[in-house]
């Protein structure tokens, strides 16, 4: 037994069983949602940085929200493209386990700080007199390092986890990267105390942020139906419908994949949901918040003029 449970040193991700053609036709469609990620973030990242309209807490907190969707798509696609082309490719334990860490380490994350930026947006709309004192940023830059902070530490407690259990085969994974739950089903142990831990990160890392984030949200909805001023409720409306849409992308895909009933998910339609969850949402984000925040289109328009000006001259 003890010679067995070594032998296990690579794994094998069967990512999506289909045949050669819908392969490569899925190698171009990802290939082109992965360059959209990058670019739509990357421009908002860019925007943010040589705008200085821009230097506000809730524009730091969106360019650290580019910088986790980025990492997502780092982290993930590229494995899922050679896979699609090479099927038997396999991935070392080592770096099955790095990908897993980094993918749970941008999740967590990311939950925490979508939680951050709706409290961000309670206090701006609800309390504006008192934003610049609240929202600091010596603030900002806490709640940033305590999201990226708490966000790791609990992805290595996971990680940690799995390595002590025992891998003696098989070693193909029914999957198209080292999702935590499709690693633990090759487990040669017994694989409940992961189950635990994932379930109790759970309850506080996606239900304990989305019930702030419902809560800061109700509170604004109530202060915005009191604005007197028709752009000033326009304005703050635009704006928390943007953050609205991104939280109920992101939590919704994570809640239905990591609290819900796994028999109610056979599984090729988790690896869909993963899939929207991994890239479709990364991608979607910088989407969302250009297309509907006036801000950000302001200061592409501003960017835009001043490289035109630069080429005249």
């Amino acid at each position: 037994m003890e010679k067995n449970q070594t032998m296990v040193i690579e794994f094998i991700l069967l990512g999506f069983r289909l045949g050669l053609k819908i392969h490569i036709f899925l190698f171009g469609l990802f290939s082109l949602f992965y360059a959209c990620t990058l670019l739509g973030n990357g421009l908002i990242l860019g925007l943010i940085s040589l705008d200085s309209r821009l230097h506000t807490p809730m524009y730091f907190f969106l360019s650290h929200l580019a910088i986790v969707d980025i990492a997502y798509a780092c982290n993930t696609v590229p494995q899922m493209l050679v896979n699609l082309l090479k099927p038997d490719k396999p991935i070392s334990f080592a770096g099955c386990l790095t990908q897993t860490f980094l993918f749970l380490t941008f999740a967590l994350t990311e939950c925490l700080l979508l939680a951050v930026m709706s409290y961000d947006r309670y206090v701006a709309i609800c309390h504006p007199l008192r934003y610049s004192a609240i929202m600091s940023w010596r603030g900002c830059f806490t709640l940033v390092t305590t999201s990226w902070a708490c966000g790791s530490l609990l992805a290595l407690v996971h990680v940690v986890l799995i390595l002590r259990l025992p891998f003696c085969g098989p070693h193909e994974i029914n999957h198209f990267f080292c999702e935590i739950l499709s690693v633990l089903k090759l487990a040669c142990a017994d694989t409940q105390l992961n189950k635990v831990v994932i379930f109790v990160a759970c309850m506080f890392i996606l239900v304990g942020p989305l019930c702030l984030v419902l809560v800061s949200y109700s509170r604004i909805l109530f202060a915005i139906v009191r604005i007197q001023s028709g752009e000033g409720r326009r304005k703050a409306f635009s704006t928390c419908s943007s953050h609205l849409c991104v939280v109920g992308l992101f939590f919704g895909s994570a809640i239905v994949m990591y609290m819900a009933p796994k028999s109610c998910h056979p599984e090729e339609q988790q690896k869909i949901l993963f899939l929207f969850y991994s890239l479709f949402n990364p991608m979607l984000n910088p989407l969302i918040y250009s297309l509907r925040n006036a801000e950000v289109k302001n200061a592409l328009r501003r960017a835009m003029c001043k490289e035109g000006h630069s080429q005249l001259e």
